[in-house]
Parts: structure tokens; C-alpha cells; sequence
């Protein structure tokens, strides 16, 4: 394994992936509760999958949207937990340059494609909510098709520039990545180049496109609580609002690490890196893991077709 700390090189083959700075001799313990959260997040979401496709029943807007998280929260935990636990179990640190760059792409993506796809839902929610009567006509099969495919061309187009800012810059410091993954942070400060381009690209994506994602959200959720308040009895107002409170769970377990990520780097005298390392990692292992949990929890439908499902095995 090549271990270049200080050598002169232009746009290295490899990168060296550090792993948890700080906390290398813990890896393998480490590794214990991330291996645990890929498993349950590949069942989970394949569960989720795999009940939808089956039971016709399902075969609505808020269902395809789903299925769409599901997608995307498979690739995203498949894009960064596997390496890790390479690094954790093998000491596997090497990543080639452009492989480097594949799992900036996808990490990246995947979660703009992730934070579109809670504009969808939340977008199902309100009509369904708010105008019931003309769900079905605001939310054909066509539109919901159309959202779909906007958001993943949202996703994969939007952070395709910054990826192809960081393949041309010359890397001529150190090849280490101070990290378990290519986050983009992480490669680019080793940049020999000046990219503040890509630091105002990034703040523009983070406020300019994250942060619409938020405020729509957050207005579709006041119109809906609004709603929900003036109904008529109390029984009716939890039942909404339980339905939707699984929803704001959802959401909230997706953004509050990433803005606790996000400003991490702001205090980055006073907070070790290790503690950087591990926040980045639990804003994307995380929601992928409790996404089908807070799903399969909350939607009836699941529950009973996954009770069908394991009393048909039994029997």
C-alpha cells in the first residue's frame, strides 16, 4: 500500500481513505453498530420493496414515493458502508482517483435526490390532506412519474459540477483523506488550487436548493397542521396527525444531522475530527436505517402484508 504523506504529484491514481482520525485502534468496535445499521437499512428498505410491488393495494402516489426513498436510501448506504468496513475490517484504505470520485458523486446525488423525494411526499401529504377530493386527479400515475424523474435529474445534474471542479484540479499535498469515504469537503481542501468557485457552488446547492427543500416542506407541513386543527372531532385530529407525525419524524432524522454536519465545520477549533468524521457519517447511515423502520411502523397497510406474508411462511 502506497502511503504518500508530503510527495509532489499531480492528481495522484489513489487516494488513502484515513478512516476515523484518532480512533483507529476502535475500528473494529467501530464497525459493530455500522454494520448493524447497513444490515437493518438493505432489509428494511428491500421489505419496503418488496410489500409494495405485491400488494396492489399499495399502488398509490405516497407508496411510489416511497419506493423512491427506498431506491435512494439503498444507494446511498451502499456507497459508503461497504468501503468503511473495508477500512475497519481489512485496513483496506486505498481508493483510485476516479472511484474517488464516483463515491462524491453518488453520496452527494443521492442525498439531493433523497431530500427531493420529502418534497414529493410532503407535496402527497398536503393534497391529500388539504384537498382530498381531487387527489387522484392532481396525483395521476403520470405526475407522479414526472416528480420522480424530476428529482433524480434534479439530483444527479445538480452535483455534477462540483465533481467535475474536483477532477481537474491538481492534488499536490497529500493524497490522505481525512476520512472513512470521498466526501467533498474532504478531497477538495487537498486541492493545490483555488476553489472558492466550489465553495460558493456548495453553499448555493446547501442554501439555494437544500434550503428551498426545507421551506417548502415547512409550509406544506403548516397548511397541513392547520387543517388538521380545524377538524371537526379529536379522534380525526390524532389519526391525521399521527399519520403525518411519522412523516415529520422521517424528515427531521434526515436534515437535523446534516445541519448538525454542515455546521460542525464552523466550530472545527473546538471539535475534534474525529467528531467530524463520525457526524458525516451518521447524516448518511442513519435515515437510511430508520426510514423503513418509521414507515413500516406507521403505514397499517405494511404492517398486515407483512403479517400475511410471514403466516403464510409459517404455514
Amino acid at each position: 500500500m502506497s502511503d504518500s504523506n508530503t510527495t509532489n504529484f499531480i492528481n495522484p491514481s489513489t487516494f488513502i481513505l484515513q478512516g476515523i482520525p484518532g480512533l483507529e485502534r476502535a475500528h473494529v468496535w467501530i464497525s459493530i453498530p455500522f454494520c448493524t445499521m447497513y444490515v437493518i437499512a438493505v432489509l428494511g428498505n428491500s421489505i419496503i420493496l418488496y410489500v409494495v410491488k405485491r400488494e396492489t393495494s399499495l399502488h398509490e402516489p405516497m407508496y411510489y414515493f416511497l419506493c423512491m426513498l427506498a431506491v435512494t436510501d439503498l444507494v446511498l448506504s451502499t456507497s459508503i458502508v461497504p468501503k468503511e468496513l473495508s477500512i475497519f475490517w481489512f485496513n483496506s484504505r486505498e481508493i483510485h482517483f476516479s472511484a474517488c470520485l464516483a463515491q462524491m458523486y453518488f453520496i452527494h446525488g443521492f442525498f439531493m435526490i433523497e431530500s427531493g423525494t420529502f418534497v414529493a411526499m410532503a407535496l402527497d401529504r398536503y393534497v391529500a390532506i388539504c384537498d382530498p377530493l381531487r387527489h387522484s386527479t392532481i396525483l395521476t400515475n403520470r405526475v407522479v412519474t414526472m416528480v420522480c424523474l424530476a428529482m433524480l435529474l434534479r439530483g444527479c445534474v445538480i452535483v455534477l459540477p462540483s465533481v467535475l471542479l474536483a477532477s481537474q484540479w491538481p492534488y499536490c499535498r497529500t493524497n490522505i483523506v481525512t476520512s472513512t469515504h470521498c466526501e467533498h469537503n474532504a478531497v477538495v481542501k487537498l486541492a493545490c488550487a483555488d476553489t472558492r468557485i466550489n465553495t460558493y457552488y456548495g453553499l448555493f446547492v446547501v442554501f439555494g436548493v437544500t434550503g428551498l427543500d426545507v421551506i417548502f416542506i415547512t409550509l406544506s407541513y403548516t397548511q397541513i397542521l392547520r387543517v388538521i386543527l380545524s377538524l371537526p372531532t379529536k379522534d380525526a385530529r390524532l389519526k391525521t396527525f399521527g399519520t403525518c407525525g411519522f412523516h415529520l419524524c422521517a424528515i427531521l432524522a434526515f436534515y437535523i444531522p446534516r445541519l448538525i454536519s454542515f455546521l460542525t465545520p464552523q466550530f472545527g477549533k473546538y471539535v475534534p475530527l474525529y467528531i467530524h468524521v463520525l457526524i458525516s457519517n451518521i447524516y448518511l447511515v442513519m435515515p437510511p436505517m430508520l426510514n423503513p423502520i418509521i414507515y413500516g411502523v406507521s403505514i397499517k397497510q405494511i404492517q398486515e402484508r407483512l403479517h400475511r406474508l410471514f403466516s403464510q411462511n409459517r404455514t
